[in-house]
């Protein structure tokens, strides 16, 4: 190179072959390329030396001087992934040029055994882990590995198309992703995932102002295998996306779709309407549907066996009166409906009615529904096993009982959280054979709960197994005494102040062979007399929780001492009296203990918990 650089006029330029004793001082450069060559006059021998020549290097000749064209050919050439991944881990020039290289363009085909597993590498990262760099050397890091078969990416604003890019080339065997809070990405990034990953199975797209439905269509017509989609606060995905995935996707089995602004009755429509012997999941939340769509679900939905409705403002008694008439929610197994207006007395005794396989319903935030709407409901639904009430305060204590004495015999679960129309019954329940076989109640935060209830419950569910009563205040002693007839399993009275030793003592000495959990958080109330009574009496006992109650170092010591008992979990959490003193205890515990919780015993010295974490390595422990 020096020889051109030097070129002063006096030499002469020759065609290629003309000289062809020096041609081999060039590299040959195609056979259309004229090159130089020096003259045929020889140099002088000795030559004076130049006045520079001291301070002239010889540069390093470096591959890095060749076009990125160049490279990219080198590169497709190469004849393996591994040796593709060597090269991109030189320099990240190198590996943005490795993964913009598409397969369809890599000129070795990668071989594969039998025993390669296709996408059976799963990629996750979040914050300030996810970047364009990091989505490139998973691209191309994975490819040899098996392939790359789940991604996901959430909450980066250094993630960008690009990044896309380098996954939707490399990663062909890519069936999930997952794409979260990633303001920079947009419908190119989504068109190279549409054009490389036709494998797609699972989409969830989630706070991606930027992808329209340009970008969502161009993945329904090319992943036509997409089974599970779920779209969260998309303001940029509508009715047409909705239109493109119900004409190419026929597999589909999942669909989520919340507070997405764009999405009207039109989009769903043609959802239900094109996917109606594939759709078995349909979750509709926040979105701008009326009535129309919750008929075209009625009508429409002959696959579908889970079904959530929630915060659909402009969908009326109406709508749900005409899902409930249809004959297409046979399958339905699973109902849940949050925040709705629409859902009165009438519209969930349709519900009911027309949904006569549904085994699970959840109704929640509820205004307008009252007793004869939830007692109509549990009529209608002779196949129920399990209500959950949330936030229903017109329901009373006569929809309580009422929905208890009416429903099927199928009924064995019933939950009501925070429903501030339940009171204590002034009177009994009229005299009846009926019983119900109940065997799991949870009652949390209704104030207005008491003793007459339980006694009530007592006579009516003689098969309870699981009680759940949290943050009762009006219960007492009385109260409590009434649920002893039934053979307990899992009890969990945290919250209630009013309950006593003498109540544990009674259900440990009556349940001692059946009870697994019991939970006594914020019981004020209980002291060593209930521990004695446990170590005594409970011999398949896992599970106890004392958090905030009045033991001391005697009832865990009189804990110790019971060769039957074998616990897992234990919470001392806030129990103040607990000293140092129960370390012996304690450790003698830990042969069985699985969780120890240890916060705010302020008793309970800081050497001790060191000492008991290298003791009970097995044990994960709280302070």
């Amino acid at each position: 190179m020096s020889q051109i650089y030097s070129f002063a006029g006096e030499s002469e330029f020759y065609r290629r072959g003309s000289n062809p004793k020096e041609a081999n001082i060039f590299l040959s450069l195609g056979s259309l390329v004229d090159c130089y060559y020096p003259p045929c006059k020889r140099s002088r021998a000795v030559a004076a030396p130049s006045l520079f020549s001291a301070f002239e290097e010889e540069k390093p000749v470096s591959i890095d001087v060749l076009p990125d064209e160049c490279l990219f050919e080198i590169f497709r050439r190469l004849p393996g992934p591994q040796e593709r991944t060597a090269c991109a881990f030189v320099s990240k020039h190198w590996l943005t040029l490795v993964t913009s290289i598409r397969q369809s363009e890599l000129d070795v085909v990668d071989n594969k055994t039998e025993d390669d597993c296709e996408g059976c590498l799963s990629r996750s990262l979040d914050g300030k882990k996810a970047t364009d760099v990091r989505l490139a050397a998973i691209a191309v890091g994975t490819a040899g590995r098996g392939g790359l078969g789940k991604l996901s990416v959430r909450g980066s604003d250094k993630v960008s198309d690009l990044g896309l890019r380098s996954i939707g080339r490399s990663c062909p065997s890519l069936g999930s992703l997952s794409l979260c809070s990633l303001s920079a990405v947009t419908d190119i990034g989504l068109l190279e995932i549409a054009e490389g990953c036709p494998q797609l199975e699972k989409l969830d797209l989630s706070r991606c102002p930027a992808i329209t439905d340009k970008g969502f269509a161009a993945i329904a017509k090319s992943c036509p295998n997409l089974s599970e989609l779920t779209l969260e606060a998309c303001s940029s995905i509508g009715d047409e996306g909705l239109q493109a995935v119900a004409r190419s996707c026929s597999k589909l089995k999942s669909v989520s779709i919340k507070n997405c602004p764009l999405v009207r009755d039109q989009g769903i429509a043609a959802l239900l309407s094109n996917t109606t012997c594939s759709l078995t999941k349909l979750k509709l939340q926040m979105v701008n549907v009326t009535d129309v769509s919750l008929a075209v679900v009625g009508h429409y939905g002959l696959s579908v066996t889970e079904l959530v409705l929630a915060g659909l403002s402009h969908v009326t008694e109406k709508g749900f009166w005409v899902m409930g008439n249809g004959i297409g929610l046979q399958k339905l197994n699973s109902l849940t409906i949050t925040a709705c207006q629409g859902v009165t007395d009438a519209g969930l005794e349709s519900v009911g009615k027309g949904c006569p396989n549904m085994k699970k319903a959840l109704i929640s935030k509820s205004p307008l529904l009252s007793d004869n709407g939830l007692v109509s409901f549990a009529k209608g639904s002779l196949s129920l096993e399990s209500i959950q009430l949330e936030e229903c305060h017109r329901v009373t204590q006569f929809g309580f009982f009422g929905s208890l004495l009416n429903c099927g015999a199928k009924l064995k679960a019933f939950s009501m959280v925070n429903c501030l129309g339940i009171r204590d019954l002034a009177t009994g329940l009229p005299a009846s054979s009926h019983r119900s076989g109940l065997r799991s109640l949870s009652v949390r935060n209704c104030p207005g709960f008491g003793d007459a209830n339980l006694a009530a419950l007592g006579k009516l569910c003689p098969q309870l197994e699981d009680i759940e009563l949290c943050g009762l205040k009006g219960v007492t002693e009385s109260g409590f005494l009434h649920l002893l007839q039934n053979s307990l399993v899992k009890v969990n009275f945290s919250g209630c102040s009013g309950l006593t030793d003498r109540v544990v003592s009674a259900i440990s000495a009556r349940n001692g062979l059946t009870l697994e959990v019991l939970n006594m958080d914020g019981c004020s109330k209980i002291s060593d007399a209930s521990l004695v009574s446990i170590a005594a009496n409970c011999q398949i006992l896992s599970d106890l929780d004392l958090s905030k109650c009045s033991v001391s170092d005697f009832g865990i010591q009189a804990l110790a001492s019971s060769e039957k008992l074998k616990l897992q979990i234990l919470s001392l959490a806030g129990c103040a009296i607990v000293t140092d003193k129960s370390l012996p205890s304690i450790v003698k515990l830990g042969s069985t203990l699985l969780g120890l919780n240890l916060q705010q015993c302020r008793s309970v010295s800081c050497s001790t918990v060191d000492f008991l974490v290298e003791r009970l390595y097995k044990c994960d422990i709280l302070s």
